[in-house]
């Protein structure tokens, strides 16, 4: 009889994996940086800054404690860069992001390495992959310590532009378990060298050995303008719409962006 029962016990704890699985919620999509990359990087010894501010106007309304859920919450995100090398970046974040109810936190810091083939390797692709290293607070991230991988490839001639990064995030604060898969993706068409137009997309998917329900998983489609570098500085703005339950519903960014370049002195003779 009690062999009997733990055989009944055992097949009913297999028939629960798969919907124990299917339940898993997907990693959320980085709020504080909503961008694709396409393979560019800082020319050596030059560098940049960009200011991101995203602002989550009709967003999912709960989170799992002690995290605060992204509805009515302004991100804002500053990003210096600099270039080591033809094929080499380095970066950092500094988050911030304005709650709902007017408080203001610190949102934590981000490290980057960037590596990108070099100007000249192709005439039309570029290929890459940045790899970061993130501190957040708890309210933003339960186990505060994550990396991610994010490869990179694109293609580019004078009319259009194509950019896929097909991104991993790990969880580094104990939490275990295989990175989550949150692909992104843009098109952009060219307007008499000025602006840029087109549409990106981003995606959180689960981890990638059980991604989460279509209803769980995160899905946005960004319809996006660019403005061409003038005097230094760029422009991108987007208003993105989310196409799951689990996805923002209505979300808008701006990413303001300047070049500069250092001088080396040179030794006192």
């Amino acid at each position: 009889m009690m062999g009997r029962i733990g055989r009944i016990d055992f097949r009913a704890a297999l028939l629960l994996i798969p919907v124990l699985l299917a339940e898993r919620p997907a990693h959320a999509v980085d709020p504080f940086e909503i961008q694709v990359y396409d393979g560019t990087s800082d020319a050596p010894g030059t560098g940049g800054v960009e200011l991101h501010v995203n602002e989550v106007a009709d967003g999912v309304r709960t989170a799992p404690p002690p995290e605060i859920p992204p509805h009515h919450t302004a991100h804002l995100t500053l990003e210096p860069s600099y270039g080591v090398l033809a094929f080499w970046e380095l970066g950092f974040y500094l988050q911030s992001a304005l709650r709902p109810d007017g408080g203001y936190d610190f949102a934590g810091v981000k490290l980057r390495s960037k590596l990108v083939t070099p100007p000249g390797w192709r005439t039309s692709w570029r290929l890459g992959a940045n790899v970061e290293v993130s501190y957040l607070p708890a309210r933003y991230e339960a186990e505060r310590w994550g990396a991610e991988l994010r490869p990179i490839a694109a293609w580019e001639d004078a009319r259009w532009l194509f950019a896929v990064n097909p991104i991993l995030d790990f969880s580094l604060g104990g939490g275990g378990g295989l990175p989550s898969f949150e692909p992104a993706a843009l098109a952009l068409i060219k307007v008499h060298d000025v602006v840029s137009l087109g549409l990106e997309y981003y995606a959180g998917l689960g981890p990638i050995d059980a991604p989460a329900s279509w209803r769980d998983q995160q899905h946005n489609i960004y319809q996006v303008i660019n403005l061409q570098p003038v005097a230094g500085f760029d422009l991108n703005l987007g208003v993105g719409e989310g196409l799951t339950a689990g996805s923002n519903g209505l979300t808008a960014k701006a990413i303001l962006g300047y070049g500069f370049a250092w001088r080396r002195r040179r030794p006192a003779p």
